[in-house]
């Protein structure tokens, strides 16, 4: 039986969610409103072709393959929530979005992450740090793939199953929970 270009779409839209939380395209739309942006724009702050961009918004391709893509996107994902909770003037986002831009995309903080680092001995924000870890484990596996790891380390290491069950599959406000309670 022949699958339909619908229903593989549909299918594509599903991994995304599982993936990166939503699908692509309302990822993509969400930040485009927040951050004032049409999807030229948006494409060439994440380092994709336009194309691409459209091919991942409609579900004719599931996931983003480069991990500084991934790291670009948590970090305008980040820059958005703080735009849209008034924490970031559009003056300071557009500064950040060059910075975002013209980053080579870390996924982890300390290792040329792609926003600037706090001040010595001030700590990273939940959220930053949750949405990055989800950003890197989510570029190295699918949800399905994480959790069939924490179901293999459930019984001998139960701490680090809920590690990637949170990070890897969760909404990010489950990950700056778990964060939250852990960081001492």
């Amino acid at each position: 039986m022949e699958t339909s270009p619908q229903d593989a779409a549909g299918r594509a839209r599903a991994q995304q969610q599982g993936w990166y939380g939503e699908s692509l395209g309302e990822l993509f739309r969400g930040l485009m409103d927040a951050l004032g942006l049409n999807q030229a724009r948006l494409a060439a702050l994440l380092g994709l072709s336009a194309p691409m961009l459209s091919q991942l918004m409609s579900g004719h391709r599931a996931k983003i393959g480069n991990p500084a893509v991934v790291a670009r996107l948590a970090a305008l994902r980040e820059l958005a929530g703080e735009v849209t909770d008034g924490r970031v003037t559009a003056q300071a986002a557009a500064g950040r979005m060059a910075e975002i831009r013209a980053s080579a995309g870390s996924a982890l903080a300390g290792t040329g992450s792609v926003t600037t680092a706090p001040t010595a001995g001030q700590p990273l924000p939940p959220r930053r740090v949750a949405r990055e870890i989800q950003a890197l484990l989510r570029s190295l596996s699918s949800a399905d793939g994480l959790l069939a790891a924490a179901g293999a380390l459930a019984a001998d290491h139960p701490e680090l199953a809920e590690f990637l069950r949170v990070y890897g599959t969760g909404r990010t406000d489950e990950a700056v929970a778990h964060f939250e309670a852990h960081q001492d």
